[in-house]
């Protein structure tokens, strides 16, 4: 896989997950992917303040990213290699998304998230753009940032949410709801992730993407339990452990159709001795491994 860096957070702000990829890069995660290190993109997102059209913080900076990780992965699909976007935050998914499409036509998006991501620009609490990705992928989101990814990336039924924990508090925000996209939606919180075993979901799932097509594999850090990754900023109870998020995510690297994959919100400013970062590279490790 071709590592690339999406250094960018949409707080706005300099640091945070942007440090990521170079945290990453020194932890010595390219090696781990066994291809070769194409950089940083040219990205960054600042300024604090919600737009009043498209209710995002630093939305031309957010627009900016996306187009420019559309064409790099498009591109690196392009050239017959996979690439692995090294985040950054998860604003990074709906470029990604529209370059598989790009690239390939239909693809699905397997997506191991805290937090289900489908706020828009009114919705959102905080107007980040990490709220608002699988909103966006799907067309829901801004339409100004709907647009710049040239349209829907992918169908409600090519996309699996899974281990998200957040269905009270977006519910409380007004955020629009799985059960509102219609069916065809698979979206597993990680309770059930739990009662119906992670070795299956994740066999479960890359076999249904897999019948489909091709599909990308989205991994946010905060799907991890609070005590077990506080090296991110949405800390929160309940998550999975280690061995459930791997026994998840291994069908899905390994899986014939995974197309590319993208890592979100590691930030190596609340890891000062790197604890975090190594055990990140070393799951990575044992999930790329056979």
């Amino acid at each position: 896989m071709t590592f690339i860096g999406v250094p960018v957070d949409s707080v706005g702000r300099s640091g945070g997950t942007e440090h990521a990829p170079a945290a990453l890069r020194e932890l010595g995660l390219p090696a781990v992917l066994g291809g070769p290190d194409a950089g940083d993109l040219d990205v960054r997102i600042r300024g604090e303040d919600r737009d009043p059209e498209t209710g995002i913080v630093a939305s031309s900076d957010v627009l900016a990213t996306t187009s420019t990780v559309r064409d790099a992965v498009a591109g690196t699909i392009s050239d017959g290699a996979r690439p692995f976007l090294t985040g950054g935050c998860c604003s990074e998914v709906p470029g990604a998304l529209a370059g598989a499409r790009d690239a390939l036509g239909r693809v699905g998006l397997a997506y191991l998230d805290g937090h289900l991501d489908l706020y828009d620009g009114t919705t959102s609490p905080t107007g980040e753009a990490a709220d608002m990705p699988i909103s966006v992928a799907l067309g829901r989101g801004p339409a100004a940032w709907v647009e710049e990814a040239g349209g829907a990336s992918i169908a409600v039924e090519d996309a699996a949410i899974v281990g998200y924990r957040d269905q009270e508090e977006s519910r409380a925000y007004g955020m629009l709801q799985p059960e509102e996209l219609g069916p065809g939606l698979t979206h597993l919180p990680v309770d059930d992730v739990r009662a119906e075993g992670s070795a299956t979901v994740g066999e479960r799932v890359a076999a249904a993407l897999g019948s489909r097509g091709q599909f990308w594999l989205h991994l946010d850090v905060d799907v991890l339990d609070q005590e077990v990754f506080p090296a991110t900023d949405y800390l929160m109870p309940n998550g999975m452990t280690w061995e459930e998020l791997l026994q998840v995510i291994k069908p899905l690297a390994w899986a014939p159709s995974l197309i590319g994959v993208s890592l979100g919100c590691y930030n190596p400013d609340k890891d000062p001795d790197r604890a975090c970062g190594r055990a990140l590279v070393e799951a990575l490790r044992t999930s790329l491994s056979d």
